[in-house]
């Protein structure tokens, strides 16, 4: 059997594993699985009750790695996330103790509820994929991955993301409540406990490194790199944005296209995987200006109205 086929047949057993705990949420499964396909991190925003944290064990339980959770509040420390350096008399010498971040899936619950200083601690985590302390480099365990949730409604007692973590986030998504079959569907499946108790690892993580691997050989040609790049220069130029994407955006867009070309079974990007995933890499990477707050914008609608203002390219080659 291929290798491509093999990992097409892993990525589609992860999704059955997440789809038969989270329904009705195909698309936004699709989104996490781009996400880890492409090595990137993701921040999962939503008001409470709606799946977030059951969607992020039943994607660790689905796998055979490490996984851990933090849940943040206001007296968390740094070194509870990255670990800390002990002192043993007896041999006269530091060792360091891990902290949760040492992991192939880490899950910070509630990020915003986590200091600035705290916060600020996972972003030589999401970069560099290592943690330094007491002047010693430590490497991650790979693949790694952060999943972060909030809560968009309850503002006491949190800390708002600095703009250089949001930028760290490939993508941000969020699952809405379900429609009302669907909610039903759900409420008989919990007769019996809950559903991503039950689920069975269908993979391991050396297998998602490998197509982590694979994903960089996708295709995406001049003119959809054009198109992709379009489309992240438009958000530094438009009047109601202050701060627009970043070139670590445009890289991040770049990985998440292949990814979710790769999830679809393609060798190649399309224009349309581009339209796709343009607000959800990008929307919460932008700043907008204080007047367009104010007038009720936001930064979702100013990237459906770059798409609707950037030319498509009509002829594509496929490597």
């Amino acid at each position: 059997m291929p290798v491509r086929q093999e990992s097409f047949q892993t990525i589609s057993s992860i999704r059955a594993n997440l789809e038969s705990c989270i329904l009705g949420k195909s698309f936004e499964i699709q989104l996490l699985m781009t996400a880890l396909l492409a090595g990137g991190h993701v921040l999962i925003e939503d008001v409470p009750g709606t799946g977030k944290t059951q969607m992020i064990k039943a994607l660790a339980k689905s796998m055979r790695g490490d996984y851990r959770r933090i849940q943040c509040n206001p007296d968390i420390l740094p070194s509870d996330i990255t670990g800390v350096s002990i002192f043993h008399p007896r041999d006269e010498r530091f060792y360091f103790r891990p902290g949760p971040v040492m992991t192939n899936i880490l899950l910070a619950d509630e990020i915003n509820r986590a200091t600035t200083k705290t916060q600020s601690a996972l972003l030589e985590v999401m970069e560099e994929r290592n943690v330094t302390v007491d002047g010693e480099t430590h490497e991650l365990p790979n693949p790694f991955m952060l999943c972060a949730t909030q809560n968009p409604i309850d503002f006491e007692g949190t800390y708002m993301l600095p703009e250089a973590q949001l930028d760290r986030f490939m993508l941000k998504i969020s699952l809405g409540y379900p429609d009302a079959e669907t909610e039903k569907n759900l409420l008989l499946r919990h007769r019996e406990g809950q559903p991503v108790d039950r689920l069975q690892p269908v993979a391991h993580m050396e297998q998602i490194a490998a197509i982590q691997k694979e994903i960089r050989n996708v295709h995406i040609s001049d003119a959809v790199t054009t198109y992709l790049l379009d489309i992240v220069r438009a958000t530094r130029e438009n009047p109601t944005v202050l701060l627009g994407a970043s070139p670590r955006a445009a890289l991040s867009f770049v990985m998440a296209v292949k990814a979710f070309a790769f999830l679809h079974e393609r060798d190649y990007v399309l224009p349309d995987d581009v339209k796709r995933l343009a607000p959800y890499v990008l929307a919460h990477r932008l700043l907008l200006r204080p007047e367009a707050r104010m007038e009720n914008s936001n930064a979702t609608g100013v990237v459906h109205a770059i798409l609707r203002q950037v030319n498509v390219p009509v002829q594509l080659e496929r490597g």
